[in-house]
């Protein structure tokens, strides 16, 4: 071989091609969970820190803890109940929304919290028993991107408002809610300290169930022994809803929400479901014959 002809080294075997930079994580969608029955918030919490593009980052038992919490961690949506005990979700809600986009998920169906809670800057209204877990993921994605979802309940008052062009009710909410309501919504400024000092306004609410719409003062229901769960259905049950329902909102099966609710007969000594909601709301008449 001439002299003067390159050859190239063979390469080191120890070294090869280079190294490609490692594919960038793609940012999961980080979501607040307020509502004040923690069955409620820890399904949620499973469900969706189950999907691998989805995180809860933080809960919240009333309106004013999901404020702090919103504050706090800058979530992407915040799932917002409507009846909670001190600061309701109607009242906390113009606070959130300048904050993160707000999905409303909650047992109230009536129309004028409906409009209410749009007219507030909400962005979706779901009722529970009236979605699947997959559309309440999709609902939740959805949010984020600034696509509206609707249940039929929310889309039904949506729809008589449009038609009727009047608000459905222009008296105060049920249950008190929004009474907590500043004058203004706060808008976010720079300093943590300050939020918490605008929200300190709010006046909370006598203690309202996310379920049962609460009530001032109620019956010794420890004296049954229901689990946790079982108190769940139970209050499912006295909120009018059906197994379907209740299966959807509690993510289970109906045979599964039947072997519930067969166990809460056996306990509160009921053969019906509307005596199994009078002994459960204390409205039954007493019968010294029967226990409790």
């Amino acid at each position: 071989m001439p002299d003067d002809v390159f050859e190239p080294a063979p390469p080191h075997p120890a070294t090869g091609p280079p190294a490609l930079p490692p594919a960038p994580a793609t940012a999961r969608l980080r979501v607040v969970v307020a509502d004040d029955n923690p069955v409620v918030r820890a399904g949620l919490g499973v469900l969706l820190s189950g999907r691998a593009d989805i995180q809860v980052v933080a809960e919240a038992a009333d309106g004013r803890e999901a404020y702090e919490k919103t504050l706090h961690h800058r979530p992407d949506v915040v799932l917002l109940d409507v009846r909670m005990p001190g600061v309701d979700g109607i009242s906390a809600l113009p606070h959130l929304v300048g904050i993160a986009p707000v999905l409303m998920l909650t047992y109230s169906r009536e129309s004028e919290i409906v409009h209410e809670a749009l007219r507030l800057g909400a962005g979706g209204y779901l009722v529970h028993g009236e979605f699947t877990a997959d559309q309440l993921v999709q609902a939740v994605r959805d949010t984020r991107n600034g696509r509206a979802n609707f249940t039929a309940t929310a889309a039904d008052a949506l729809l008589a408002h449009m038609r009727h062009g009047t608000a459905p009710n222009v008296g105060p909410l049920p249950d008190g809610l929004g009474a907590a309501l500043t004058t203004a919504p706060v808008q976010a400024p720079a300093r943590q300290r300050e939020h918490s000092e605008s929200l300190s306004q709010l006046q909370p609410l006598v203690g309202q169930s996310s379920v049962s719409g609460g009530s001032v003062s109620s019956p010794n229901r420890q004296q049954y022994g229901l689990s946790s769960r079982e108190v769940e259905v139970m209050e499912l049950i006295a909120s009018g809803m059906s197994n379907q329902q209740i299966a959807a909102t509690c993510f289970i099966s109906e045979k599964t929400v039947k072997n519930h609710i067969n166990r809460i007969f056996t306990k509160l000594h009921s053969t019906s479901r509307s005596e199994a909601i009078a002994r459960w709301l204390g409205t039954a008449p007493r019968d010294p014959g029967r226990h409790p």
